[in-house]
């Protein structure tokens, strides 16, 4: 049986080491959620916030078989991990994701710079109440704020940017997730307005409001062209690593 695990303290040794924001929300009880199939002495963990899903400690075929509903990413710690996903998913497309470092010192004077290359008849918002609504009008854009427990909570914990051309949203990067000492970035462009360095001054917006609050914006890129954004905002790629998307057929976009 599977159970979702009050005192996370009990898994924090199961993933030590592991350097992932979305992990250490879910051990803050910052928001996510950890499953266990043993709640008093766990040796197994499962650490799911938004889509995604960490699978840490020994090899549980129970715990990857209760999966949320919907379109997951699941990581696995090690090839165990892996194998056992791949035997109960057959259909999962196994991908490569790429982790950045988080310990970036930002040039502040550079991002600022990259704030001059915004076009004339383009606006920089913060997402705020009026833009908070008009984020889930789309699927692309609802995932700025759609981990998080309403608008309250996304307006209390959550940040982010859009840039608006004649009031409509078309480039802008928000927190995915929160953590208490800072967030994941999520950025996304329409198509239409992309090669227009939309995506690089949202970016540099967000990561300049991250840190006046003494926040890090935490990065980890799906795509090799996120990697190469990454490194031009300041960031330096880590390591490669392997991820499951199961159950693409409920992917909203």
């Amino acid at each position: 049986m599977v159970y979702e695990l009050e005192d996370t303290s009990k898994v924090e040794g199961i993933f030590e080491g592991w350097q992932e924001s979305l992990i250490w929300s879910c051990l803050q009880k910052v928001m996510g959620k950890v499953f266990v199939t043993d709640p008093e002495n766990p040796v197994s963990a499962f650490a799911f916030v938004g889509v995604f899903g960490f699978f840490g400690g020994r090899p549980d075929a129970e715990l990857v078989r209760n999966k949320p509903a919907g379109f997951v990413i699941m990581v696995p710690q090690n090839n165990e991990w892996a194998e056992l996903i791949e035997s109960i998913y057959p259909g999962a497309k196994k991908v490569t994701r790429y982790a950045i470092r988080k310990d970036t010192r930002f040039d502040t004077e550079a991002l600022k710079k990259n704030l001059e290359l915004l076009p004339e008849g383009y606006e920089i918002r913060n997402i705020d109440d009026e833009i908070y609504d008009m984020c889930l009008e789309n699927p692309v854009t609802a995932d700025f704020v759609s981990a998080f427990a309403g608008k309250d909570r996304y307006l209390e914990d959550g940040r982010g940017v859009v840039i608006l051309k004649d009031g409509k949203f078309v480039s802008g990067a928000s927190s995915y997730t929160r953590y208490m000492e800072g967030i994941e970035i999520e950025v996304d462009t329409i198509e239409s307005e992309r090669r227009k360095n939309l995506a690089l001054i949202s970016c540099s917006a967000l990561i300049l409001r991250c840190l006046e609050e003494g926040l890090y914006p935490s990065w980890d890129a799906h795509n090799q062209g996120s990697v190469r954004l990454a490194e031009k905002l300041g960031y330096e790629f880590d390591h490669e690593y392997t991820a499951y998307e199961v159950a693409l057929n409920e992917r909203t976009h």
